[in-house]
């Protein structure tokens, strides 16, 4: 259940779009046609979404992007940062400066350098380890995050 009082601790798990690549697939409708009008998500940054534009065309499935483009080979704070300039990958990165909570949060790591961000991620990994996990033939492990093996 959210907690309004333990904003870093949820939104400390955010961090992990520090690390690793996306898909073109992910981000299509961002790109292309976000209200079902051939136009692109209002809240992305022109420039960013350009230069996506030109790297993703609308039917490829195939090509990898750096989430955390210069450092998408670092667990770092620098997530926060490109979220702030509005060039979060994912739209629910964007969503974070929809809410004064979460956008404050955001701003907080992007001035402090991540001042309470790596805390704040082990946080939010122990508290979703207690997320009921399915075991046995109940569950798997996935060889690909997106896909079911």
């Amino acid at each position: 259940m959210w907690n309004p009082t333990d904003t870093g601790r949820h939104l400390g798990s955010r961090g992990g779009h520090t690390v690793g690549n996306g898909h073109c697939p992910l981000i299509t409708n961002r790109l292309y046609n976000f209200t079902g009008k051939g136009d692109s998500d209002p809240n992305l940054d022109t420039e960013y979404a350009a230069n996506l534009r030109g790297r993703c065309k609308p039917t490829d499935t195939t090509t990898a992007l750096e989430m955390d483009p210069g450092s998408f080979k670092t667990f770092d704070e620098s997530y926060f940062k490109l979220v702030s300039q509005r060039r979060g990958f994912f739209q629910s990165d964007a969503a974070l400066l929809d809410n004064q909570e979460t956008k404050s949060y955001v701003l907080k790591q992007t001035k402090s350098y991540g001042s309470t961000f790596f805390k704040d991620f082990g946080v939010s990994m122990v508290k979703m380890g207690r997320i009921g996990v399915l075991t046995g033939r109940a569950g798997e492990v996935r060889k690909k995050c997106r896909m079911v093996n």
